[in-house]
């Protein structure tokens, strides 16, 4: 495994573009990247399909499984969704434009890249190589990064030119090396993420990919770079995704093993006893969870709140169209932001809700049903809960631009599954044929 090459060109983008994810977060490429690469494969793996055996060997197409015909079905579903809502509110034509531009950017990513992963040759070891050799480059930074505030170095270094292609805001082209927290007035790290608690995520998504990878030297390096984003970030949901998101996965295959269910047995026992105690010790630690960051906590409510409020009494099905200025309740942050679904709801109504929760709920069920089984399950599983932490937390369409190794491992696990279905990793599981 130590010499691991790319066998296509389509691996030797992947590769490339992912073991340069330090250089292209230098010059404030990263956000631009992510889209071009998407539609690029994308193209790439539609013309395959057109072709079919026609296309050169090593790129030879496979079927669109049933879960990315759901990915695509439901992202291509936003874009409808987005124009009603834009002429229900009377946006104008540049505004619709510039939100289609962003959905491009966004959501469409969501099904782009497990699209590519499915019907292309792309090996998952390919992207869990690639993985460790950002975790690699990761810790040589380190020390510059967690040295930058004690010896007098600025948070920003410049914001990328690029940032006329337009985008969320100039945090996505911004080289930071840190920043400071305005609560607490301490350093964070966001390390190549626009914002520390998406960068602790994505640590531990790196922890997820290198906990596959079978060179150690490999695996202990993004190991390593994961625990210490997830660390220096400072956030508190990265540090509940590092236990929540990378433990569960490797459990359930114990869950048909007959010594492991007297285990859960006799535990079930005992929480007869002990559960009142647990119970307040876990809402202590909920409160304890909260208080660590109150004024944070209050906002993303208070958004919250608004939102679903004003999704149900204006507009239930194909919501505003697009967020809004928040007040100073909110500390100005807008509305429809900070939570997928609220934002959803608020932003592109049920329809749009739907549109998310539908795949992604099929997907996360596949990945429960196959994990149980096989071993090949566990990573794309780890990668789906790390998805469900950030939309609590995040808007995951804007996103999807550094989640996209993730994604991709969710195409290649389908496209496995149907070479190899579930009910057969196990023949013994598989009903005998009523002999004649």
């Amino acid at each position: 495994m130590s010499d691991l090459k790319p066998a296509n060109p389509v691996e030797t983008i992947i590769y490339r573009t992912l073991t340069w994810t330090w250089p292209l977060y230098a010059v404030g490429a990263l956000y631009v990247v992510g889209p071009v690469l998407a539609w690029v494969l994308a193209g790439i793996a539609a013309l395959a399909l057109y072709l079919g055996p026609a296309m050169r060997s090593d790129l030879n197409a496979q079927a669109i499984p049933t879960s990315v015909w759901f990915w695509l079905i439901g992202m291509a579903a936003m874009l409808p969704i987005l124009w009603v809502g834009h002429v229900n509110w009377g946006y104008g034509l540049a505004s619709t434009i510039k939100s289609t531009i962003g959905w491009a950017k966004g959501w469409a990513l969501m099904a782009l890249f497990p699209f590519v992963g499915a019907v292309l040759p792309i090996r998952r070891e390919i992207l869990i190589r690639g993985q460790c050799i950002v975790g690699f480059w990761t810790l040589c930074l380190a020390p510059v990064l967690l040295a930058a505030p004690y010896i007098g170095l600025p948070e920003r270094i410049f914001t990328s030119p690029l940032k006329v292609v337009g985008g969320p805001g100039p945090e996505y082209f911004t080289l930071f090396l840190f920043t400071f927290d305005p609560a607490s007035w301490t350093p964070r790290w966001q390390f190549f993420a626009p914002w520390s608690p998406f960068a602790a995520l994505l640590g531990v998504c790196m922890v997820l990919f290198a906990l596959e990878e079978k060179d150690r030297k490999w695996r202990a390096a993004g190991i390593g770079a994961g625990v210490l984003m997830v660390l220096a970030s400072k956030s508190r949901m990265g540090l509940v995704g590092l236990v929540f998101c990378t433990i569960p996965p490797r459990l359930l295959p114990l869950i048909g093993k007959q010594w492991a269910v007297f285990l859960l047995a006799g535990l079930t026992a005992s929480l007869a006893v002990t559960a009142d105690r647990l119970i307040s010790s876990l809402g202590a630690g909920i409160s304890a969870f909260k208080n660590a960051r109150a004024d944070s906590t209050r906002v993303r409510a208070t958004l919250q709140r608004i939102a679903e409020e004003r999704w149900r009494e204006e507009a239930v099905w194909f919501g505003h169209g697009r967020p809004e200025p928040g007040a100073h309740i909110v500390e100005y942050m807008p509305i429809g932001t900070h939570h997928t679904w609220y934002g959803l709801l608020f932003v592109k109504g049920l329809l749009g809700f739907l549109a998310l929760l539908i795949p992604l709920l099929y997907q996360l069920l596949t990945a429960l049903a196959d994990t149980t089984l096989h071993q090949r399950g566990r990573l794309p599983l780890g990668i789906l809960l790390v998805i469900c932490m950030l939309s609590f937390g995040e808007n995951i369409e804007i996103e999807a631009y550094l989640l996209w190794p993730g994604l991709m491992i969710l195409g290649i696990h389908a496209r496995e599954i149907a070479a190899d279905p579930i009910d057969t990793v196990h023949p013994k599981r598989v009903k005998p044929a009523i002999a004649s």
